[in-house]
């Protein structure tokens, strides 16, 4: 059974986004962070368990297989896309690939990819994973805030926002930060009932700024002038 809140710019369905998604119109833009599948690989946790692979989560869990569907769904109704975790899938070659570096050699992953259908070079957004703390993490995978500003800030075109993995709700904050309207979904009830009450204190609190232009560094793999 699915469910529906509106906060106001932003409409947040508690439910399957494989079955959502073909529901909805056209959208501007999917900024999103589906789960990358790395919970048959790595094996971390105290019990074994990777923290990808939330044991709450319906089904035992999502992989890589499983999203490959609703993440092909989700790019048929958008004009643009930055997918966080996107060298993990089957995507279009592109050259507009966007980069997070966490700035601790210590971590698991030292950066993080997305892919994107943007026309731009490569660039780079630095912060360290340790300044998460300050925002509050309460997602095993979640995204800083700052991280998801910037994003969005390559897609000033994009009125609308849609994020079908909303997780704890972080590019809804984002996007209501900047003016955007948001539509999130997510699966797992827990992390559904957390994105409402954050983009519920965003909605409340007053815009402080428009889209900042994005100042990412330009990361040149090819070699010349890009």
């Amino acid at each position: 059974m699915t469910r529906t809140e509106f906060v106001g710019d932003a409409t947040l369905i508690l439910g399957d986004c494989r079955e959502i998604l073909p529901t909805l119109g056209k959208v501007d833009a999917v900024v999103t962070d589906p789960p990358y599948g790395l919970g048959d690989i790595w094996g971390v946790g105290g019990d074994g368990a990777w923290p990808l692979r939330d044991r709450d989560m319906k089904d035992g869990g999502w992989d890589a297989s499983i999203c490959q569907d609703a993440i092909n769904a989700a790019l048929a109704i958008c004009e643009s896309a930055i997918i966080w975790g996107g060298n993990y899938y089957t995507l279009p070659p592109q050259r507009g690939w966007l980069l997070w570096d966490k700035i601790q050699e210590h971590s698991t992953a030292h950066a993080e990819m997305a892919w994107t259908n943007i026309d731009i070079p490569v660039r780079k957004f630095g912060y360290a994973r340790a300044q998460l703390a300050s925002e509050g993490k309460r997602h095993p995978t979640q995204k800083p805030l700052p991280l998801m500003q910037w994003c969005i800030g390559f897609l000033p075109k994009a009125r609308t926002i849609l994020d079908p993995f909303m997780g704890s709700g972080t590019t809804g904050v984002a996007a209501l930060k900047l003016g955007r309207k948001f539509i999130g979904i997510e699966i797992e009830p827990k992390y559904f009932e957390l994105a409402c009450k954050r983009i519920e204190e965003a909605h409340r609190q007053p815009r402080l700024f428009d889209d900042p232009p994005p100042k990412p560094e330009q990361l040149n793999l090819l070699g010349g002038d890009q």
